[in-house]
């Protein structure tokens, strides 16, 4: 299975734009970046974390070192569909990424019911440690976004991608429930991620200085997780000015 297996080892730096700065910003990257052949695709995500949320209250911290677990598809999968297990660590800035393909209904097994469906491998031993070393590892959190991905003409390992339409939502967390959730941003937003192998570039720098762009520290499932702490405080308020 070594040719469904890959990794990743990348900076990556997240900004959020507003939809004039986003206008600007694209037309100022065509002559470096080209889009990928997929145009907008619709990623769809499930985050796995402890009853307690243990994984994204360590990364809400701001440690220096953090990991989490996510099943990905491209798009609402159907069973046999391909779909992408994902562990994601990151330690003193630098990301490290390890995904493995299976379809849908294999790697829902594997991660839901805790059965060894997915074929072994290192990445898989990786796997299995992060969900035995955490213990009661279940879905959590379902997020999905749209997403425009651009490459670097002369360097292709020079990755900015722009996330628009972010919705989250805690129940029903199964892939093949389809895209549907609550807003995690205005609508005039957009997150953009740009994923280096090494230092950013000039000429990306420069951009960013003169259009006075400036990086920040963003977590679609840390911001979910806020929000649904919030839902639930104001919850309990109501059921107590209701007693």
């Amino acid at each position: 299975m070594n040719q469904n297996q890959e990794t990743f080892k990348r900076f990556e730096k997240k900004y959020l734009l507003e939809g004039e700065k986003y206008e600007l910003l694209k037309l100022r990257l065509q002559d470096y970046l080209i889009e990928d052949d997929y145009g907008e695709t619709t990623i769809c995500n499930i985050y796995f974390d402890t009853p307690d949320h243990r994984l994204i209250r360590n990364s809400m911290e701001k440690p220096i070192y953090k990991e989490k677990l996510r099943l990905r598809s491209y798009g609402t999968p159907q069973e046999l569909d391909t779909v992408f297990i994902e562990l994601k660590k990151k330690y003193k800035g630098i990301v490290y990424k390890r995904r493995v393909k299976s379809e849908l209904f294999t790697a829902e097994h594997y991660l839901y019911d805790l059965e060894p469906t997915v074929e072994p491998s290192q990445i898989t031993r990786e796997i299995d440690w992060f969900l035995n070393f955490y213990g009661e590892v279940k879905p959590a959190m379902y997020i999905s976004y749209n997403r425009i991905a651009l490459y670097g003409k002369e360097d292709k390992n020079i990755r900015v991608t722009f996330d628009s339409n972010i919705i989250w939502r805690e129940e029903e967390l199964w892939l093949e429930r389809g895209v549907w959730g609550t807003p995690l941003l205005e609508e005039d937003l957009r997150l953009m991620e740009i994923k280096v192998p090494g230092a950013m570039p000039l000429w990306l720098s420069h951009i960013l200085n003169e259009l006075e762009i400036f990086p920040g520290s963003f977590s679609k499932y840390g911001q979910g997780y806020q929000k649904a702490l919030l839902l639930r405080k104001e919850k309990r308020k109501g059921e107590i000015a209701y007693v």
